[in-house]
């Protein structure tokens, strides 16, 4: 490949790649700026202003509700389905090969099955089992469809790992519940965080699923956005801190391990 050819591959590389990231983050940080809008315009920026973070706080009580309550469904949804679904995926490293695909197989249905077919399934199990919709059935809801997610992310780490190691851990003394702690776990904790976020941006994002297992007076947000007779400029507020929320998050989780990770090298230098 001649020097031309290959400046022309590399530009053509970053200039697709740019054009990704605008596609992806643009809207985003149109929604922004004009959370920060002083009028009303969604088009026109005609000033900095706060005021719609005031009004969220101040006048958007329904707004501010739904919010806690989608950040309470989902930290509840996450942590379960991250345990359970864990738990699930070491176990069934350990099946037989027929039991483990098989079991996988039926794992996939929930993710590859539109929203509307989990929703009215979970809605007609509740109705048949005279389950009133209600909080306890959203929270079961998202814990549902979101372990599938979890376990699809943790495996692939299972598979990776040396059986010899947590059957020397055994041989060596160490109980069952020590060697899952010690030394399965610490290995495949980045997959299981990786299961977890997945899992909260799945509960954080879901409305189908939400609306036809929420009870009366139970709002999301995506349920209250929808419910709205108007556009209301305070979901831009909103959203914004939503995006900042998972930013943090987001930057921690990924900092906290370098951090970690620089500590060891001086400690072992």
């Amino acid at each position: 490949m001649t020097m031309k050819k290959r400046h022309f591959s590399k530009f053509f590389s970053s200039g697709y790649l740019i054009l990704i990231l605008l596609f992806i983050y643009l809207p985003i940080a149109y929604l922004v700026l004009f959370s920060f809008n002083e009028g009303k315009s969604m088009t026109n920026f005609s000033g900095f202003s706060t005021r719609w973070y005031e009004q969220l706080f101040q006048k958007e009580h329904a707004m501010v509700d739904s919010i806690w309550t989608t950040l309470l469904v989902a930290g509840i949804a996450t942590l379960v389905s991250t345990v359970v679904g864990t738990v699930a995926a070491i176990g069934l490293s350990k099946a037989k090969r027929i039991i483990r695909t098989a079991v996988l197989e039926i794992n996939n249905l929930p993710v590859m099955n539109p929203d509307i077919v989990t929703a009215i399934g979970l809605m007609l199990l509740f109705i048949s089992v005279k389950v009133q919709p209600s909080m306890v059935t959203l929270i079961l809801s998202h814990i549902s469809f979101c372990i599938p997610y979890v376990i699809l992310t943790v495996m692939p780490k299972l598979r990776q790992l040396d059986d010899n190691v947590a059957e020397a851990a055994l041989d060596l003394g160490a109980t069952p519940w020590k060697a899952l702690t010690k030394v399965i776990i610490p290995q495949i904790y980045p997959a299981i965080l990786s299961g977890a976020l997945i899992a909260f941006s799945m509960s954080l994002d879901d409305f189908v699923v939400s609306y036809f297992n929420s009870g009366p007076g139970i709002n999301t947000i995506s349920m209250y956005v929808y419910s709205m007779k108007r556009y209301n400029l305070s979901v831009n507020a909103m959203s914004t801190l939503i995006v900042a929320v998972v930013t943090v998050i987001l930057v921690l989780v990924n900092v906290i391990p370098w951090i970690k990770d620089k500590k060891v090298q001086k400690e072992e230098t």
